[in-house]
C-alpha cells in the first residue's frame, strides 16, 4: 500500500513571486498560460539572462518551463498538484532571443495523481523539448472537475 506525503500549502493564488509565472519576480520567465481548449499554452522568448552556453537557452531552463507548463494545465482545470516526477527530453539547443510556444494537456487523472506532457516548439512546430509528468493532488479548488479513481 502507497503512502502518501502530507501536504500543507497555501493555495491563495498568489502566485506573483513564482519562478516560472509570478509577474512581479523580477528573475522570473513571467509566463502566462491561457487554456487552449483542454491545454494550456504559453508563448516566450528567453533573453541572454537565461542562457547556459553563450547564446543558447540555458537546459534546466527549458525543463523549467515543461514543469510550468503542466503545472498550469491541471491549475486550469481548478485543481492544485505538486510535481513527484518529472522526466525531460531537450531534442536540440536553442538560441536565446527565439520566440518559443508551451504546450501541455493532461494524459491520465486519478484521485491522488495526475499524469500529463508538455512541449517546446520554435514557432514554426519545430520540437525542442518535451516532457512528463506525475503529479500529486494537494488540494482542488473545483469539487466538479476533481480527478476520479483510485490511486
Amino acid at each position: 500500500m502507497t503512502t502518501w506525503p502530507q501536504i500543507v500549502i497555501d493555495v491563495d493564488r498568489n502566485y506573483s513571486m513564482c519562478f516560472g509565472c509570478g509577474q512581479n519576480n523580477p528573475i522570473g520567465l513571467k509566463l502566462d498560460f491561457r487554456q487552449d481548449g483542454k491545454n494550456a499554452r504559453a508563448e516566450f522568448t528567453p533573453t541572454e539572462v537565461y542562457q547556459g552556453w553563450p547564446g543558447l537557452v540555458h537546459g534546466g531552463i527549458l525543463v523549467c518551463m515543461l514543469d510550468e507548463a503542466m503545472g498550469w494545465v491541471v491549475m486550469l482545470q481548478g485543481i492544485n498538484c505538486v510535481t513527484a516526477e518529472i522526466q525531460a527530453k531537450l531534442k536540440r539547443p536553442v538560441p536565446v532571443n527565439e520566440p518559443l510556444v508551451i504546450t501541455s494537456s493532461i494524459t491520465k487523472k486519478t484521485r491522488k495523481l495526475i499524469k500529463s506532457r508538455a512541449a517546446i516548439s520554435l514557432k514554426d512546430g519545430t520540437l525542442i523539448a518535451e516532457g512528463t509528468a506525475t503529479q500529486f493532488v494537494v488540494d482542488s479548488n473545483d469539487r466538479e472537475n476533481r480527478p476520479e479513481g483510485n490511486d
